[in-house]
C-alpha cells in the first residue's frame, strides 16, 4: 500500500477512537481578538503548513472533550469534559508530552533514538525504537508512529499537539475537501489564520468541518477543531492554550528509568524484552494496517495486538459478539490480568462499552462517538474511521 497514505489515513482517523489505541485528538480554543494579516489565498495556506519546517517550542495543550463517550477507566482523556497536557519539541525530532492526572503523571519522551513512555502510578517504563524516516520506523506498520496498541500506551501513539495532528489531517482530506479561509484569530497569543476543510457532498462522514488555526508567522497549525454534523457544539479540539517558541533544555529530551521501576524493551518486532508488571500490547509489528476508501471516508483496518483476543476467549468460540458477557462482571471481561484494568484491554472495551454488531464480515462490538465509530470483531479485528456504522461494516467485508 502507498506508505504515505497509509501514514496520513492513520492520522485522520486517529481522531476517532484512542479506545483501541489510535488517539482521540482534543482542546479548547483559547482565542483572542482577530488580528489583522496579508490576504492569503486557501490554496496558499494549505502548502504553507505541509512545507513548513519544525521549530522548537513548548506549550501548554488544553482539552475539551464532547465525544459522548462514557467514561473508561484508565483513559480519562476521553470521557467528555476538559484536561491538559504539556509538550516541549527542540525543532529537530526530540519531544516531550507530560499527561498529568489526579494522582500520577504520565510522560512520553523521544530522544531522537528510543521512545520512553514512563507511569508515575505503576512506576512502569516502555522503551521503543523512535518511530519516524531512518530512526527506527516500523516498515510494515504504515504508521508514523510505533507503540503498543492499548491502554494507557494509547498515548504513545497519538500525534502530542495541534501541529502534528493538523498538518497531517491537511494533508490527507485536501483533495476531498472544499476548502476556505475564514479570517483570522490570536491563540495563545499568536497571529493565525482560520483555514476551514468542508467535506465534499459525496464524502460519507459524520464531520461538517475541521477548523485549523494557522500560525501567521511559523505556519504551523495552533488548533484543531472538529464539528460533527447537527451540531454548532466542537465535538473534540486540540489547541495551545499557552505557547513559547525557541530553544528548550536539553535535558527535556533525555530520559533515565527511576530506580526501582519496571522496564520493558520493544525492538520494532512485535517481540518484547523485559517482564512488565502488566500485559501491554507486542507493538505496531503485528499491526498490518489496511486502508479502505478515500478522503473523509477512509477506514482504517488493523488487528489487535497479540494476546488480546484471549479475553472472553469462550465468547469467540461461540462466534457471537455477546458471549463472555453472561457474568457482566468486569473482572470476567479484564480476563484476570493481575493489576490491570479495562483500560488496558481493547476487547474488554469493546465488550463494556460497545453494541453487539453481526453480518457476513463476522460478529463484533461497535462503538460510536459524535465523529466517528470504532469496531472490534470477535477474532480480534479493528476498523475505525470517521463513518457511521454501515460505512465501517461496508470496510470490513471489502477489506477480508
Amino acid at each position: 500500500m502507498d506508505r504515505k497514505k497509509a501514514t496520513l489515513g492513520g492520522a485522520a482517523v486517529g481522531v476517532v477512537a484512542g479506545v483501541v489505541g489510535l488517539a482521540v485528538l482534543a482542546a479548547p480554543a483559547g482565542a483572542g481578538p482577530a488580528p489583522t494579516l496579508p490576504a492569503t489565498t486557501p490554496q496558499a495556506l494549505v502548502q504553507s503548513v505541509l512545507t513548513a519546517s519544525p521549530t522548537a517550542m513548548a506549550g501548554t495543550v488544553s482539552i475539551d472533550n464532547d465525544l459522548g463517550l462514557p467514561a473508561i477507566p484508565g483513559l480519562p482523556e476521553l470521557q467528555n469534559g476538559s484536561s491538559q497536557l504539556r509538550v516541549w519539541s527542540d525543532g529537530a525530532g526530540r519531544s516531550r508530552l507530560s499527561v498529568p492526572t489526579a494522582n500520577s503523571e504520565q510522560t512520553v519522551v523521544d530522544d531522537g533514538t528510543t521512545l520512553y513512555s514512563w507511569d508515575s502510578s505503576t512506576r512502569t517504563v516502555t522503551e521503543s525504537p523512535a518511530s519516524r524516516p531512518g530512526a527506527g520506523k516500523n516498515p510494515d506498520s504504515g504508521m508514523p508512529w510505533s507503540a503498543p496498541a492499548a491502554g494507557h500506551q494509547a498515548r504513545q501513539a497519538m500525534p502530542t499537539d495541534p501541529a502534528s495532528a493538523a498538518k497531517e489531517l491537511v494533508g490527507l482530506l485536501q483533495s476531498s475537501s472544499d476548502i476556505t479561509v475564514d479570517g483570522t484569530d490570536t491563540v495563545a497569543g499568536q497571529s493565525a489564520y482560520d483555514l476551514v476543510l468542508t467535506p465534499k457532498p459525496n464524502e460519507r462522514t459524520l464531520l461538517r468541518e475541521v477548523k485549523i488555526a494557522i500560525d501567521a508567522t511559523h505556519h504551523i497549525p495552533l488548533q484543531l477543531t472538529v464539528l460533527a454534523d447537527n451540531s454548532s457544539t466542537p465535538a473534540v479540539q486540540i489547541g495551545f492554550s499557552s505557547l513559547n517558541f525557541g530553544p528548550q533544555q536539553a535535558s527535556l529530551f533525555t530520559f533515565t528509568p527511576p530506580p526501582g521501576a519496571t522496564v520493558t524493551k520493544h525492538d520494532g518486532s512485535g517481540k518484547g524484552a523485559g517482564k512488565p508488571t502488566r500485559p501491554v500490547g507486542q507493538g505496531a509489528a503485528q499491526l498490518r494496517p489496511k486502508l479502505v476508501g478515500t478522503g473523509w471516508d477512509t477506514v482504517l483496518i488493523t488487528s489487535l495486538p497479540s494476546g488480546s483476543t484471549t479475553t472472553g476467549s469462550a465468547g469467540q468460540g461461540s462466534g457471537q459478539p455477546d458471549g463472555g458477557q453472561a457474568d457482566g462482571g468486569l473482572g470476567d471481561q479484564t480476563g484476570g490480568q493481575a493489576g490491570g484494568s479495562v483500560g488496558d484491554d481493547p476487547m474488554a472495551l469493546a465488550k463494556q462499552f460497545g453494541t453487539p454488531v453481526h453480518g457476513a464480515w463476522g460478529s463484533g462490538w461497535v462503538i460510536s462517538t459524535n465523529i466517528g465509530s470504532a469496531l472490534i470483531t470477535s477474532d480480534g479485528r479493528i476498523a475505525v474511521g470517521l463513518v457511521p456504522q454501515q460505512v465501517l461494516t461496508e470496510a470490513l467485508g471489502n477489506g477480508r
